[in-house]
């Protein structure tokens, strides 16, 4: 608690200066009035040590500041008076409204509005000269001028923390986008390298795990074969990648992105890559060719959904074919890969999931559906179907 009052620096110089100014004009004997009921020189010393008691506490207890102080320049109105005990109570008044309550700042300026008022129009009665209007004059410069500066002050005070406010949540909000955007970007990354290399390095795992099991000098030969073509492949695939994120790669030309016109390239791979497992993958494409061309990154999406679902079929589907089937009916583009669902008998690859996350993502990014899952097929056997449909124009894509 004596902690709290305990006054600050500037009180502290205030206080002092004002006392002893005061201390100087009485030892030079100047005073503001006179013919008083103590008219004692000293007397006017009594109220100048209490204003300045008052200073001390000025922004730590503005309220008892405030009522110390007016009482001691109404007790200096008995005395012999003192500019310097005037001069005090103004900065009494002043920080009475800076650092005092909201209500005691809303009010003060009123009250003291009130008071010159009154006063001015009861001297004025009381004495009925004109000359009373300059008593009504130095209250009002006493009182209200001191509470209406406060209130400026502190009205531009409150204006400046409020904008401080605004800029450090503006520099928030900021920082959160910020890291909403790489978090964004890296998922993004996350989806491209899965889709472009899954497939390869799916391929690279069952056919050494073929070449491992079976021990046949030309099935291996074969296998590794397959396995080199598809480690190239894979490496060129991620050095695209690494140009594309690379700072100032400007030797490099920009890799166009893949569209659905090299899908027949990768159902070739498909096949040579699903041969040892039993899958046959073919394309169904009932498009319009004289449709308007897709938007890139409808192109973009329909090519890695196919990708991925032949990459989990690689990995997953039971021996029998894997039909890839492309249409489009309005302003719908379908994208449709069924595979025989059940357990394999030859090499297979591990999966983690994260392939039909990506296509939900892509789809849900364009503003499309997607489903996969089980459904009953032909001769009790089970179909695992991937379905996506994406809206052909921008407008309708999600931003």
């Amino acid at each position: 608690m004596l902690t709290s009052i305990r006054p600050d620096r500037d009180a502290v110089a205030l206080a002092v200066s004002g006392l002893l100014g005061g201390l100087l004009l009485w030892l030079l004997g100047l005073h503001t009035q006179g013919g008083h009921p103590f008219s004692a020189s000293w007397v006017t010393l009594v109220p100048l040590t209490a204003m300045a008691a008052a200073e001390l506490l000025r922004r730590n207890a503005p309220r008892t500041a405030l009522a110390v102080g007016t009482l001691a320049l109404v007790a200096d109105q008995f005395t012999r008076g003192s500019l310097a005990t005037i001069l005090m109570f103004t900065d009494v008044m002043y920080a009475a409204v800076l650092y005092g309550t909201p209500a005691a700042a809303r009010r003060l300026p009123v009250a003291t509005l009130l008071v010159t008022v009154a006063s001015t129009i009861g001297f004025l009665a009381w004495f009925r000269k004109p000359e009373a209007l300059l008593i009504g004059l130095v209250i009002g410069l006493v009182s209200f001028i001191p509470a209406l500066t406060g209130v400026s002050v502190r009205s531009h005070r409150t204006a400046a923390d409020a904008a401080r406010l605004a800029a450090a949540q503006t520099a928030r909000l900021a920082e959160m986008d910020r890291t909403q955007a790489v978090i964004a970007e890296r998922a993004r990354m996350a989806r491209e390298l899965h889709d472009m290399v899954a497939g390869h390095l799916s391929a690279v795992a069952i056919h050494s795990t073929a070449a491992l099991s079976i021990d046949e000098p030309e099935t291996s030969r074969n296998a590794l074969k397959v396995i080199r073509e598809n480690s190239v492949e894979g490496l060129t695939e991620m050095r695209r990648l690494i140009g594309l994120l690379r700072e100032g790669g400007q030797d490099d030309a920009p890799a166009a992105a893949p569209t659905l016109a090299a899908l027949d390239t990768l159902i070739e791979q498909t096949n040579a890559n699903g041969a040892p497992g039993g899958l046959v993958c073919t394309l169904e494409d009932t498009r319009d060719p004289g449709a308007d061309a897709l938007p890139t990154p409808v192109e973009l999406a329909a090519y890695r959904i196919v990708q991925e679902s032949l990459t989990n079929a690689l990995k997953h589907a039971a021996p029998g074919p894997v039909l890839v089937r492309l249409g489009r009916s309005g302003e719908l583009l379908t994208v449709e890969v069924a595979s025989v669902f059940g357990s394999r008998t030859g090499p297979t690859a591990p999966g983690s999931g994260a392939g039909l996350v990506g296509m939900r993502e892509r789809v849900a990014l364009l503003g499309g559906t997607f489903a996969a899952g089980a459904e009953p097929g032909g001769d009790g056997a089970k179909i695992w179907r991937v379905r996506a449909e994406l809206p052909v124009r921008e407008r309708e894509m999600r931003e």
